[in-house]
């Protein structure tokens, strides 16, 4: 990304020379935490296309995920009509939570009883875990043993777990059918990954479909 002092410049920092910072999912559209930039961590996130904060407490920089390996790469950068909140939209790579969710904010204070769904952000934390299997390789993992045995075992599993899901369709059992079909998405995902094609493109194509009709 493009660093344009001029437009640093135009933010409101407060009085210790910190602007909050929203992050959000660009693929799920999860709002996954909140955090403070000074300037010169917001420079530092420009420049290096990954998140850097301003820790109170430590006084000091921190970049998201230089520990645990959960960065988050960096789309883009907005500010608000105040010019003093900044929104964040990144690439998370596994959970943006130290306690291990995939967005800081699980803890509900109130609700009206309605269920919100997170689906999309489930969908898009399998997809960064399949990433991540497939980058280390660790050791005893079944997405492991798939990347190990390639590009025909992998086909070899999608084309069982669709007839599976079929069988199950046929037979009229829903329970069946959801089980089936969350093998046959799981293993879609990792041949995605195997052919290095990003969910954000299944997606982006689905979306021209729609504007075509």
């Amino acid at each position: 990304m493009k660093l344009t002092p001029e437009k640093l410049d135009d933010l409101k920092y407060d009085s210790q020379g910190l602007i909050p910072a929203i992050v959000q999912d660009v693929k799920s559209g999860t709002v996954l935490m909140l955090a403070y930039m000074n300037r010169e961590a917001l420079e530092k996130t420009i420049i290096e296309g990954r998140t850097w904060f301003y820790s109170r407490s430590r006084q000091a920089l921190w970049p998201k995920g230089d520990t645990s390996g959960n960065i988050q790469k960096v789309a883009a950068i907005y500010y608000d009509c105040d010019a003093d909140t900044l929104l964040v939209q990144v690439h998370q790579t596994g959970v943006a939570c130290h306690e291990g969710n995939f967005s800081c904010f699980s803890r509900v204070l109130a609700d009206n009883g309605e269920e919100i769904s997170s689906n999309w952000a489930a969908l898009s934390w399998l997809e960064e875990l399949v990433r991540e299997r497939k980058a280390t390789l660790p050791l005893e993992s079944y997405t492991t043993y798939l990347f190990s045995k390639g590009l025909d075992k992998i086909l070899k599993k999608v084309g069982e777990e669709s007839t599976e899901v079929v069988i199950a369709a046929k037979g009229g059992k829903k329970e069946e059918v959801i089980y089936e079909t969350s093998d046959l998405i799981y293993h879609l995902l990792v041949l995605l990954r195997e052919q290095d094609i990003e969910l954000n493109e299944i997606w982006e194509e689905l979306i021209n479909r729609h504007k075509q009709e």
